[in-house]
């Protein structure tokens, strides 16, 4: 029993040793006591081509499901809980210390439950009217699971997820946008063949029609469910997401840790 434990934590370093998709120097920018960087925080920054590039005041806005809404507190009052626990408070808190001078601002705007359908309902007051510089946008699995068995409407899916998008340029065509695909791994609300074939087979669907849809508005690309598929195969699919849907707080570190490496690239171009 316990070689079987030493072995699962010798994969474990190794896995993060090695870095999935990103480098020490992402993990580690800025916090010098934390990395033994000899170096000012955000300030020396400013060109560190580890970091990404935003205009000063950038308003960065999250929208999706409950994996982006993780209780963000919907008192904005309340400081303590205004970004709620998913990725987007990681990214916030890890931009906000080694970006600290360029004065972004978070906004983290997921509702537990929706589906694409949703989003285009409260998308004028929740996204248009937020005014966002950067766009990101988490959507799907519930578009699977409260189906019912049923397929979905790709057809529909897909002219909701391109409506919001669509109005989220006119209204910005400066508007940087970071699509990220709807994931899931298997576990125990998948036991059946049948059932997993079902669900994986429905998000794969929409996780192409996001790929078109990146490529259709030249936007940020994250493919979220091959990720999560190579940390499973790297550790365990236990280790990242806890029911097959929500991630655990080192899945949000993954998510986190892709979006960064991926917007990174994106605007030091």
């Amino acid at each position: 029993m316990e070689r079987g434990w030493e072995k699962k934590q010798m994969i474990r370093r190794k896995f993060f040793a090695t870095g999935l998709t990103t480098t020490g120097a992402l993990a580690c920018n800025g916090i010098s006591s934390l990395c033994g960087a000899n170096h000012k925080s955000s300030v020396s920054n400013k060109n560190n081509s580890n970091l990404p590039k935003f205009k000063n005041g950038a308003r960065l806005l999250f929208q999706g499901d409950s994996i982006t809404d993780m209780k963000w507190g919907r008192n904005q009052k309340d400081r303590n809980h205004y970004l709620g626990h998913s990725y987007v408070f990681l990214l916030a808190s890890r931009l906000g210390v080694d970006m600290a001078d360029a004065n972004l601002e978070f906004f983290n705007r997921g509702v537990s439950g929706n589906k694409v359908s949703d989003l285009r309902k409260r998308w004028q007051k929740d996204a248009i009217e937020m005014n966002p510089d950067w766009l990101t946008v988490l959507i799907g699995v519930n578009d699977v699971s409260q189906g019912r068995g049923q397929l979905v409407d790709l057809k529909k899916w897909e002219q909701d997820y391109r409506h919001i998008l669509n109005e989220s340029r006119k209204a910005n065509p400066k508007l940087q946008i970071v699509l990220m695909d709807p994931f899931v791994l298997r576990m125990t609300r998948f036991s059946s063949d049948e059932v997993w074939k079902y669900w994986r087979g429905e998000i794969e669907k929409l996780g192409g029609i996001v790929a078109q849809l990146a490529k259709d508005f030249n936007t940020v690309h994250i493919e979220t469910q091959k990720i999560f598929d190579q940390a499973a195969r790297e550790v365990s699919p236990q280790n990242w997401i806890w029911d097959g849907v929500h991630p655990l707080p080192q899945g949000h570190e993954l998510i986190a840790r892709n979006w960064l490496q991926a917007v990174v690239k994106a605007t030091n171009k």
